[in-house]
């Protein structure tokens, strides 16, 4: 590698130098990947979390993404301590396994309070100072099935393709003020989130839980699950100012296993 092609690749690596970032369920899982994807690059990160002691090094702050005060306070503490708030990253997400008619009022809220309402509350409270500076990377986390539902996930399917209409449409009023918009798409990712679900599955087919998880990963043409990394490396470059001309966009990492 030449003297000039090593500069620009050091230069790459710390991409994000001087911006601040925060990621919403960022304590552990895919959330965990992103922070640590952002903060190798050179990001402040904060973590908005829950439970925020499951953290690593980074900065926490206890949040619940489904009341607006509870962000609101967040994000005006961040940009009163750090002067500015250059990346958010919609990641605090819930699910569950159940037959459509066994899904009552009260999980449907559940499910779309975290997924929809929750990347809402958060894009509402930074936007404003994001068109002020006329700067800003907003990066939301769907899922392959917000593109392509599978059964008894209906209102966790239905969630994430509502998390790429708001990314799509939010991408285009937030194009004049140089602000970029995008979603990622995630696999197949074994975190603390499917764990859960395995449990839910492998009783409704009466296989176990590592057979639930391998029926997943046998639709992967790339042959293997995806890693929280995968999802970190994604959104560290959605963030980055390499994806100036990217908005609007739901990226997938799956591995081959969702194509459109």
């Amino acid at each position: 590698m030449s003297v000039r092609s090593a500069a620009r690749e050091a230069a790459r690596a710390r991409d994000l130098d001087g911006r601040v970032a925060v990621v919403t369920g960022g304590a552990r899982g895919i959330g965990r990947g992103i922070a640590d994807a952002l903060t190798a690059r050179g990001a402040e990160v904060v973590v908005a979390d829950l439970d925020p002691d499951r953290a690593g090094d980074e900065e926490t702050a206890r949040v619940d993404v489904t009341d607006e005060s509870s962000v609101r306070e967040l994000v005006r503490e961040v940009i009163e301590r750090r002067g500015q708030l250059d990346i958010l990253v919609n990641n605090a997400g819930v699910s569950r396994s159940l037959p459509f008619v066994d899904i009552d009022e009260a999980e449907w809220d559940r499910v779309f309070d975290v997924n929809v309402k929750g990347v809402y509350l958060a894009c509402r409270a930074v936007v404003p100072h994001m068109m002020q500076r006329r700067y800003g990377k907003i990066v939301n986390i769907s899922s392959m099935v917000g593109k392509e539902a599978i059964p008894l996930f209906v209102h966790y399917s239905a969630s994430k393709f509502a998390v790429l209409g708001l990314t799509q449409g939010l991408a285009k009023e937030m194009a004049p003020y140089d602000v970029n918009v995008n979603a990622v798409c995630p696999g197949v990712v074994r975190t603390p989130l499917w764990e859960p679900l395995l449990d839910q599955l492998s009783a409704t087919k009466g296989i176990t839980r590592d057979e639930a998880f391998d029926e997943f990963v046998s639709g992967i043409p790339l042959g293997r699950p995806q890693e929280p990394e995968d999802i970190g490396e994604v959104v560290a470059f959605l963030a980055s100012d390499r994806a100036r001309n990217m908005t609007g966009q739901g990226v997938n990492v799956t591995g081959g296993m969702q194509l459109h």
